[in-house]
């Protein structure tokens, strides 16, 4: 924010057109663009009937956690419910199914794009409700979940999600906000034009002839060659948008989760969902450029932000170690010590930034306005945790490792050495780049 404002204020006085503040200005709009859109969102209010299959891919889960996920289902009445242990035998988790009268199969394939296949091809239901198995159902999730399918153009759902007690540790506190702050801007916005980029997997709810149309692809298609376990949720949005259908998202449909307690539990579940949002991004960029323009630029910005900060963070040191020279930094009333310049900057853009969030993301402040006080360790997490996951997992896209946070889920396959991979995804972020220019 501090660099942003500082070649604002060149602009104004010299006229020098900085490229970062190019592309700053650019999210500033795209934010103003969620927060227009995501005010003309309203969820779907007419009650809806169909049949339901309730989809449950399990590894392994606590027994009360995977007994209350269970009830909870069943009390909401689908039409059937089918659970799919994956991986190694887990008699507990039967025994549970069978006390509870619940239908399961048993696959030693691990994974769970394999599960789902087996949970689909034992289903009936109009619709597929496919559910993770540590996530707790709230009244009417299910009811409220269906009704965008009175429009025949919806072929997907999803539902508004929550972090089971989130003052639990700062660590779920800041998961709880990533998910308020998804759940309050990105998927508002891109559900008022029906293109939610992305169902996240905790609860979507599909129409099932989607799903066993794309099955054969959606189990054996490749990136550069490498099978992919992960982004199964991505995957299929992906396949749902392709067939024509609108994505969209029912905020009355509420759903809880946990989130990991262990700071590298949450390394590990976060490089997966790097890896698996940004290698759909490249896949499904052309697509995007043809039929839905405005979700291309929200996800080149969501790939484009991590390497802009980096080169943010590498202009500071430059500038601190370099404050005779000209530049944006100069006017600054710096300490000519060069350490205590990198301070006194690093302190500016510290402050700066921490404003920057409040604004961007006041919603979620106005509902939970505690976490005001642990924005800072927000944004130390985002800085010191997210940016170097991200950009890991940028030129490890195409690696598929094991799931990373379940011991006996899917193990992972070899895959191409990360080399091989930088032309074609700085390939990527230059066709990402035309895009900026071309809109």
């Amino acid at each position: 924010m501090l660099a942003f404002l500082l070649e604002i204020r060149e602009l104004r006085l010299q006229g020098v057109v900085y490229p970062f503040a190019a592309f700053m200005a650019l999210i500033w709009l795209l934010w103003l663009i969620k927060v227009v859109l995501a005010r003309r969102y309203k969820p779907w209010k007419r009650a809806y009937h169909a049949t339901t299959s309730v989809i449950i891919p399990v590894v392994d889960e606590p027994e009360d956690l995977f007994r209350e996920v269970v009830g909870r289902i069943i009390e909401q009445q689908p039409t059937e419910i089918i659970v799919v242990i994956n991986g190694r035998r887990n008699e507990v988790l039967e025994k549970i199914c069978d006390d509870l009268g619940v239908l399961w199969n048993w696959t030693p394939i691990p994974g769970k794009r394999n599960a789902l296949k087996v949970g689909l091809e034992a289903s009936s239901g109009e619709i597929a409700v496919l559910v993770d198995s540590d996530t707790i159902w709230t009244t009417n999730t299910l009811s409220e979940l269906i009704k965008p399918f009175r429009d025949p153009e919806v072929g997907g759902v999803t539902t508004r999600q929550r972090i089971l007690q989130p003052s639990r540790t700062v660590l779920t506190r800041w998961a709880d906000w990533l998910e308020s702050v998804r759940c309050q801007y990105s998927m508002p916005a891109m559900s008022v034009l029906g293109t939610v980029g992305c169902l996240p997997g905790r609860t979507i709810a599909f129409r099932s002839q989607i799903l066993f149309d794309c099955m054969d692809d959606f189990l054996g298609e490749k990136f550069l060659g490498v099978f992919l376990e992960v982004s199964d949720d991505r995957t299929l949005t992906n396949y749902t948008l392709k067939a024509g259908y609108r994505t969209v998202y029912q905020s009355t449909s509420l759903v809880y989760t946990d989130a990991p307690l262990q700071l590298k539990k949450l390394a590990k579940q976060q490089y997966r969902w790097a890896r698996g949002s940004q290698y759909n991004t490249l896949r499904m960029m052309p697509w995007m450029l043809r039929n839905a323009k405005m979700l291309a630029l929200f996800y080149f910005a969501d790939v484009a932000v991590p390497f802009v900060l980096l080169g943010t963070f590498a202009s500071w040191v430059v500038a601190a170690f370099h404050s005779g020279r000209p530049g944006i930094y100069a006017d600054l009333p710096l300490p000519s010590d060069p350490t205590k310049s990198l301070v006194t900057l690093v302190g500016l853009a510290a402050v700066l930034s921490l404003f920057s969030l409040m604004v961007r993301f006041g919603r979620h402040f106005a509902y939970r306005p505690q976490d005001l006080l642990f924005l800072p360790t927000f944004m130390v997490i985002n800085t010191l945790l997210l940016l170097p996951v991200r950009l890991l997992g940028f030129f490890r896209c195409a690696h598929n490792a094991s799931w990373g946070t379940r011991a006996d889920s899917f193990a992972g396959e070899k895959s191409r050495s990360a080399l091989v991979l930088v032309p074609y995804l700085i390939g990527g972020l230059m066709l990402g780049g035309s895009v900026m220019m071309s809109v």
